[in-house]
């Protein structure tokens, strides 16, 4: 196949190129940067210069390719619900050229999404709440939408995505926790974040294009539950910080804008996932890439 990704510069979208190239298929990748651009040359892949907000450029890439991965978000969380509601028209332009032609596109959302009871793992089955509840699930209701007009879509619902070097909203987290001295968590940290190694969701985007099943939900996650407190003591010992538990009231001057992250109980199940696509998990834990973390100050 010839797969056309959005942000495969990134850090999910370089590692999807490289096991795409390696798998046989070939890539065509979109890339705001020239170092970008270079990069996806150097590993093989065909890039394309520019941007989400160019919508006849996003429908000339997919239109020329045989699959598409929609990977590129833009991550400023001071305009978060903005950048959620951008993503209905990207979609849109990503999935016209492929209507009534059975070419999938796969879109990316969050194991949040899943609407479910308090306390129960949220599967691949669970409803995504509304964007007007959870801002990020606009990109499902565009995947629907996309749907309706013909369109394969299928929808990835990631963790927290880590390596040694990034870890999702963990990573943000390490920096407030080195500008405020104290690794923290809210109440007792018993809320529970989902993971999966970078290498190991590369490859679950690779078999979830191969296999092209339409309206598909794939959750993937390699850790159901991973404790925001088992977190927060491996960065202090990581980090060499103490480790301390907030108040809910404490939790925005402890953690910034990440206070609306940090009690969030989000553990799912892949079963589903790792049945349809033959899709096991092997790399590090969360935990495990933690505690050997690369800082940059190293």
């Amino acid at each position: 196949m010839r797969v056309f990704i959005t942000g495969a510069s990134g850090f999910i979208g370089s590692a999807l190129t490289a096991d795409l190239i390696a798998a046989g298929h070939q890539v065509l990748g979109l890339t705001r940067t020239e170092a970008g651009a270079k990069a996806l040359a150097a590993a093989g892949a065909e890039p394309l210069r520019g941007t989400l907000e160019q919508p006849e450029l996003l429908s000339e890439g997919a239109g020329a390719c045989d699959a598409v991965a929609h990977l590129a978000f833009n991550h400023d969380f001071s305009a978060y619900v903005a950048n959620c509601e951008a993503d209905r028209p990207v979609i849109a332009a990503l999935a016209a050229p492929l209507a009534g032609t059975g070419r999938p596109l796969l879109v990316t959302s969050g194991t949040g999404m899943g609407r479910t009871e308090p306390g129960r793992l949220s599967t691949e089955d669970d409803p995504p709440a509304p964007a007007a509840q959870i801002p990020r699930a606009a990109t499902e209701e565009a995947a629907a939408e996309a749907s309706g007009k013909g369109t394969n879509v299928g929808v990835v619902r990631l963790p927290q995505v880590h390596d040694r070097r990034r870890q999702g909203l963990v990573s943000p987290y390490i920096q407030v926790s080195l500008e405020k001295g104290a690794c923290a968590y809210v109440g007792d940290g018993a809320n529970r974040w989902t993971a999966a190694h970078v290498s190991d969701v590369a490859r679950l985007y690779r078999l979830a294009l191969e296999r092209a099943q339409p309206n598909a939900v794939y959750n993937a996650v390699a850790e159901e539950a991973v404790p925001m407190r088992a977190i927060a003591e491996a960065l202090g010992r990581r980090l060499g910080l103490p480790v301390r538990s907030v108040t809910p009231e404490e939790a925005p001057a402890a953690l910034g804008w990440l206070a609306m992250f940090a009690t969030n109980d989000v553990p799912a199940s892949s079963a589903k996932t790792r049945a349809a696509l033959n899709w096991t998990p092997t790399g590090p834990t969360l935990i495990e890439d933690l505690e050997n973390l690369q800082l940059e100050t190293t």
